[in-house]
């Protein structure tokens, strides 16, 4: 074990909620932890840090036995209160699940399920467990969903997850986590579909209910500014190993390993500038006669919904204008709900406008069929928010990246595989996964695989939406180069949606900042972040994790 890990305090060592001695987590007789020994007192917040596959969310599955199946504690203890849990009988496993441990999952879509009502899933929790009953357990379920930061909870408590954006599904785990009190919360990624002001506001909440009733927290998470606004202590782990651990403040303010001094090198900031973004590459000779056509051209765009239990429709997309100069980033940012997804999928051809257009290359989206419509498709790829949903988890790694290049017939079998081969390497997945399926991958894992695959056809322009918000510090920076890289070499334009504005800094040229639909505020990145006009601009800037650490 290197020495620069600190060894627990004695107030820690005299009144652990949790203990981890020695533990030991195989697969097929591999081990994958490897002596995690671990701490967490009453009403302390301990935050596990690391890159994708470092055995983060694995310690946390530990805890409640909730290992994927293959995966066992081979080894140690898992003391709760004293008590070993480590090899449980069920019983007691479903009384410690959601009464006195709660776990706020990864991927919120794979976690609920799609053919019950969300406030019947909460109230399901509280009948469970014996909390409430009947009209009682469903108007708690309400209340639940509004602390989690929902609106117009009573409405929304009556639909179902697909009703939800990748957002509020989250909310809706964090509300199910929340409902019995528990002693500990086990966090894994909750906030990472999270605007910063919805992302302030539930960790608020938890926050509150942490002094009010001492509950502890465990905090699996990718975003170093939240561990050090929100943590007391960070762990830092690496290969299953534990490398670093102290306070929050000591350990990403001036870091020991060098493991943990790439992760914070690699975090990005909004107070930087150092930026990615590329210039522009000269417009074609064609473009040059013609004065340019943007990639992308979004004009006065219109959207309603239907909802049902509403008598008038809702206006999720009102009037929006904008372009994507060819070679350029443009990033769309706002809270969760503001229109950005739409104008995405309506740009996409996933949705239909109720007004205006959209144009790639100058060919209406809309009204594009047969050959004109493929070409659009091949031009333009998306990579979607959530990409557990977006991956068919019946389909190898191999099969799921290959499908493009089937669908528009390019190459034969053998060039498939070995571009299938290269995409892999260019988002840093070993090409031993070409085999596997998207249940045995991690979270970033997966989102590198959709990003693979948006790649496959070399497209002009990629959508992407929350494309790196299930990333870890590491493998993000290195999705963000290839990014820009590929932009540079090949004139690639990227539509960028996302609530990371450490992010957008980075690699945007122009930004937009969405609220109920409208466009309250636009333009470059440096004017946008160092000259803001708009309050909520100010306010989205405000509320944005660990500004003081990395700064």
């Amino acid at each position: 074990m290197p020495s620069d890990v600190e060894a627990p305090t004695p107030d820690e060592q005299a009144t652990p909620l949790l203990s981890l001695r020695d533990v030991e987590v195989s697969y097929a007789g591999t081990p994958v932890l490897h002596g995690i020994d671990l701490d967490i007192a009453e009403g302390e917040r301990v935050a596990l840090v690391g890159e994708s596959g470092s055995g983060k969310s694995t310690t946390a599955a530990a805890v409640l036995n909730l290992l994927p199946p293959g995966g066992v504690v081979t080894r140690g203890q898992i003391l709760f209160r004293g008590e070993d849990v480590a090899h449980a009988d069920p019983r007691r496993l479903r009384g410690l699940r959601g009464k006195e441990v709660g776990l706020v999952p990864q991927d919120p879509m794979s976690n609920l399920n799609p053919a019950t009502r969300v406030g019947q899933q909460v109230a399901e929790t509280l009948v469970a467990h014996g909390v409430a009953t009947g009209a009682e357990a469903q108007r708690r379920a309400v209340e639940l969903l509004g602390e989690a930061g929902i609106p117009e909870a009573d409405r929304r408590a009556r639909q179902y997850p697909h009703e939800f954006s990748g957002g509020m599904r989250q909310r809706v785990l964090i509300a199910i986590a929340l409902a019995c009190g528990p002693d500990l919360l086990i966090a894994d990624e909750p906030t990472s579909a999270l605007d910063v002001t919805v992302q302030r506001q539930i960790l608020d909440h938890l926050e509150g209910l942490r002094s009010a009733a001492g509950t502890s927290l465990l905090l699996v998470t990718h975003d170093l500014g939240l561990a050090a606004d929100r943590a007391d202590r960070v762990v830092v782990m690496s290969q299953g190993r534990i490398v670093e651990q102290g306070p929050a403040r000591r350990i990403l303010g001036d870091p020991q390993h060098d493991y943990t001094r790439r992760l914070v090198a690699a975090a990005p900031s909004t107070t930087s500038t150092t930026s990615l973004a590329v210039r522009p590459q000269p417009p074609s000779a064609v473009d040059a006669a013609n004065g340019t056509v943007p990639i992308l051209s979004v004009t006065d765009l219109h959207k309603e919904f239907r909802i049902r239990g509403r008598s008038e429709p809702l206006t999720a997309v009102d009037h929006v204008s904008f372009t994507v100069p060819s070679g350029t980033t443009a990033a769309i940012v706002g809270e969760s709900g503001s229109g950005k997804t739409t104008v995405a999928r309506i740009a996409l051809g996933l949705e239909a406008p109720t007004g205006g257009e959209v144009e790639v290359d100058g060919v209406p989206v809309t009204t594009a069929r047969g050959a004109q419509r493929r070409a659009i498709r091949r031009a333009m790829q998306p990579v979607f928010q959530d990409p557990y949903a977006s991956l068919n988890p019946m389909f190898t790694i191999e099969h799921i990246i290959a499908e493009p290049l089937r669908v528009f017939r390019t190459g034969d079998r053998r060039a498939r595989r070995a571009r299938v081969a290269e995409l892999l390497d260019h988002v840093a997945l070993p090409h031993s996964v070409a085999q596997r399926h998207p249940n045995e991958l991690s979270g970033g894992q997966r989102q590198r695989v959709a990003i693979a695959r948006a790649l496959a056809l070399d497209p002009r322009l990629v959508i992407c939406d929350e494309a790196v918000s299930a990333l870890d510090v590491l493998v993000q920076d290195q999705i963000l180069r290839l990014l820009t890289d590929l932009q540079r070499d090949l004139g690639l334009s990227y539509l960028f949606i996302t609530h990371d504005l450490a992010v957008v800094r980075l690699i945007a040229h122009e930004v937009l900042v969405m609220r109920q639909g409208r466009v309250v505020e636009e333009g470059t990145v440096a004017d946008v972040f160092d000259r803001p006009r708009s309050g909520y601009t100010r306010e989205l800037l405000a509320a944005i994790p660990g500004t003081e650490v990395f700064a």
